[in-house]
């Protein structure tokens, strides 16, 4: 692979990761509205654990996976599944719907997690391993933090819903990229 291509594949990665530590806090500001929507107070708790727990899951089955079918065609599944599952919370119509879609949502997260780490041994040599991990883990770290931010700026304008909307055209872009190029 080239050069210009394992950097287009190493942003698309970045993207991921972005999207998928987004969606761990992006909905802490919007979970009144939420549950005002879906009239689900006592799963509330379950919006968050559902996605944490099921992206903490699989995150074992991935890499073990990985190891026998490759990198590539399971960062596009996990990719198409964090979509999918995106899809599915943007529509729900209960707070229950909601919570099974988040825990498809996570399904795919876990793998966006670790697929994109096993990636960067592919695509890199050692030495510019560590460097790349940094800036994924740091790409991660700040998705995070300004999860609550995102999530207030897209309340206020476009609804609760936006927050799960947001995650397709990132998805899209990183599945393009990431089927044509080998990882």
């Amino acid at each position: 692979m080239s050069r210009q291509a394992a950097q287009r594949v190493f942003l698309s990665l970045m993207l991921l990761l972005v999207l998928s530590g987004l969606d761990q806090t992006i909905l802490s500001t919007a979970l009144p509205s939420i549950i005002d929507a879906l009239h689900g107070r006592d799963l509330a708790p379950w919006v968050f654990s559902a996605y944490l727990l099921a992206s903490t899951a699989v995150i074992p089955l991935y890499g073990k996976l990985a190891d026998r079918v490759g990198t590539r065609p399971l960062l596009l599944w996990a990719t198409g599944v964090f979509a999918l599952g995106s899809v599915a919370c943007a529509l729900a119509g209960s707070m229950t719907a909601l919570v099974a879609a988040r825990g498809l949502q996570g399904v795919g997260g876990g793998g966006l997690m670790t697929l994109a780490m096993l990636s960067v041994a592919h695509l890199f040599p050692v030495e510019e391993r560590g460097h790349r991990m940094g800036l994924l883990g740091a790409a991660y770290g700040l998705s995070t933090l300004v999860g609550p931010l995102v999530g207030a700026l897209l309340l206020e304008s476009l609804g609760w819903r936006w927050a799960f909307w947001l995650n397709l055209p990132g998805s899209a872009l990183a599945l393009g990229i990431l089927a044509r190029h080998r990882v």
